[in-house]
C-alpha cells in the first residue's frame, strides 16, 4: 500500500545518499615539506593545525625534512620521481635555481587560478621584492629576517657606557669595544653570524652598493661579483684588524658563534633578527637591539635585505585537487592574525603592512621595542636595484666561497685584498657555470 510518508522518507535518503560524497568525503592532502626543527616547527605545526582546524576540505601535512640543504634535496628527487610534495620551504639562496628549475607554479598564478584577490602591494617591500621576477611574485615569503645588532646591556654599564646606546657607526664599535675590554666587562667586543650574509651581502645593501653586477643578478645571468672594491677592502680589512687585536672574535660559519654572546664573552652580536627568540630563552643578562652600525659619509644609508626562506609550489603532484588546498593554506598564512602570531613566536618578521599595522594597534612594539628593529631597518628606505636582494645561481657555493676567503683573511693567510679577489674569481665562475647551463 502507497503510503505520502514513507514516500517522502524514502524520497529524502535517496537524496541524502546523493549527497554523502560531498558531506563525507575525507579533506584533501596537502603535502609540506620544510626544514624547520625544534621550536620553528613547533610553531610551524601550530600554523598548520590552525589552518586544518579553520575548515574541512583539505588537510595539510606538514613534515620536516631536516636542514635546508636536505629539503632541497629531497623535494628535487622527488620532483624527478614524478611524485613531488606540493608546497617546499626554499631558503633565499636557492631562488635563482628554483625559478630555472622549470618545476614550480608560481605563487601569483596559483592564487589567480584559485580566485584569490592578493594585495601584493601590502607586501613589505624588501621581501617582495627578493621573490619577485617581472613584476609577480613567484614564491610566498614566509620566514624572513634580517641582520640586526644585539647587545649587552650589563656589559655596557659595568664598563661605563651608557646601556640605553648602542654603538650606530662602526667607529663607535670599536670605540666601546675597546672600553669594554679594557675594563674587563668581556673578553672580546662583537662577533657575527652568517658571515657572508651580515658583513657582505648586507653591509653592501646598508651602504646603497651592489654586491654583483645585472642589479645583483635580477636583470640578468652574465653576472659577476663587486665585492673586491674600495668598500670591500676597506671592510673586511677592518675587520681583519680588529680580529688580530681580539676585538672581533670570528665563531664560525652559520649560529655558531651564537654561544659567545650568549653566554657573555663578546657583547656585541650582529646576527639575525631571528635570533631573538633563543636569546630570549638564553641569555642570563639583560640585552637590546639596534639597527646595523654604518661606516658614514660617503656611503648612505639605505635598507637591508632579508634572509630566510619561501613557499615554492612544485608542479605535478599527483594529486592536482590539492593546489587548490595549497592557495587556502597560503592565503590563511598571509592574514594579518597568522602574521602577526609567527612574528611575535619567532622573531621572524610579519611580511605585510596590515600585519605590522595590526602589531602596532595591539601595542606590541610598544611593550616589545626589541622586535621594531628588523622591521623598522627593513623600511628604512624604499629598495633601490642594489638593496632589493640577490639573484644570483649557484649562490649556495657562492657563499661557501666567500665564507672561506673571509675565514683566510681573518686567519691571516691572506690580505682582504688577496682574499677577496680569490673569492670573486672563484664565484665568477660558478656564475659562467650557472649562466651556460640556463642560457
Amino acid at each position: 500500500m502507497w503510503r505520502p510518508r514513507s514516500f517522502l522518507l524514502a524520497g529524502l535518503i535517496l537524496i541524502l545518499a546523493s549527497l554523502q560524497p560531498a558531506w563525507g568525503q575525507a579533506p584533501v592532502p596537502v603535502i609540506f615539506w620544510h626544514g624547520m626543527g625544534g621550536h620553528l616547527g613547533t610553531v610551524v605545526q601550530a600554523l598548520v593545525t590552525q589552518f586544518n582546524e579553520s575548515q574541512s576540505a583539505y588537510r595539510v601535512e606538514a613534515i620536516y625534512k631536516g636542514s635546508y640543504d636536505e629539503v632541497v634535496t629531497a623535494a628535487i628527487a622527488a620532483y624527478r620521481a614524478q611524485d613531488p610534495p606540493h608546497l617546499v620551504q626554499v631558503y633565499e639562496v636557492g631562488t635563482q635555481t628554483m625559478l630555472m628549475s622549470g618545476a614550480i607554479y608560481p605563487v601569483y598564478q596559483l592564487m589567480s587560478d584559485h580566485g584569490y584577490q592578493v594585495d601584493w602591494e601590502s607586501f613589505v617591500a624588501p621581501v617582495l621584492s627578493y621573490y619577485s621576477k617581472d613584476g609577480n611574485l613567484y614564491s610566498m615569503p614566509f620566514n624572513s629576517s634580517t641582520p640586526i645588532l644585539y647587545y649587552n646591556k650589563d656589559a655596557f654599564a659595568q664598563a661605563g657606557l651608557d646601556p640605553e646606546q648602542p654603538p650606530a657607526t662602526w667607529d663607535e664599535v670599536e670605540a666601546f669595544s675597546r672600553q669594554i675590554m679594557e675594563r674587563d666587562a668581556a673578553s672580546c667586543g662583537f662577533t657575527i653570524q652568517w658571515p657572508s650574509w651580515t658583513m657582505i651581502e648586507n653591509m653592501r645593501a646598508w651602504h646603497g652598493l651592489p654586491i654583483a653586477t645585472q642589479e645583483n643578478g635580477f636583470a640578468g645571468l652574465d653576472v659577476e661579483l663587486l665585492i673586491n672594491d674600495e668598500f670591500g677592502r676597506m671592510h673586511v680589512g677592518k675587520l681583519a684588524e680588529w680580529a688580530k687585536s681580539g676585538i672581533f672574535q670570528y665563531g664560525g660559519r652559520g649560529g655558531s658563534s651564537d654561544p659567545l654572546f650568549l653566554n657573555g664573552q663578546c657583547a656585541i652580536f650582529i646576527a639575525s633578527s631571528a635570533a631573538m627568540g633563543t636569546i630570549r630563552q638564553a641569555a642570563s643578562f639583560n640585552w637590546a637591539t639596534a639597527m646595523l652600525p654604518h661606516w658614514g659619509e660617503p656611503y648612505e644609508k639605505v635598507n637591508s635585505i632579508i634572509g630566510g626562506a619561501s613557499l615554492w609550489v612544485l608542479k605535478g603532484a599527483r594529486n592536482p585537487d590539492a593546489y587548490a588546498g595549497v592557495a587556502a593554506f597560503l592565503h590563511f598564512l598571509t592574514q594579518p592574525e597568522q602574521q602577526a602570531f609567527w612574528h611575535k613566536e619567532t622573531g621572524y618578521i610579519a611580511i605585510s603592512n596590515p600585519a605590522n599595522e595590526l602589531l602596532e594597534r595591539e601595542g606590541h612594539f610598544e611593550a616589545n621595542p626589541d622586535q621594531r628593529t628588523a622591521w623598522a631597518q627593513l623600511t628604512y628606505s624604499p629598495p633601490t636595484p642594489h638593496t632589493r636582494g640577490l639573484r644570483l645561481g649557484n649562490f649556495i657555493q657562492i657563499r661557501d666561497v666567500i665564507e672561506e676567503e673571509l675565514e683566510n683573511i681573518f686567519a691571516g693567510t691572506k690580505t682582504a685584498e688577496q682574499g677577496l679577489d680569490d673569492a670573486v674569481a672563484r664565484a665568477n665562475r660558478l656564475l659562467r657555470d650557472f649562466a651556460d647551463l640556463y642560457r
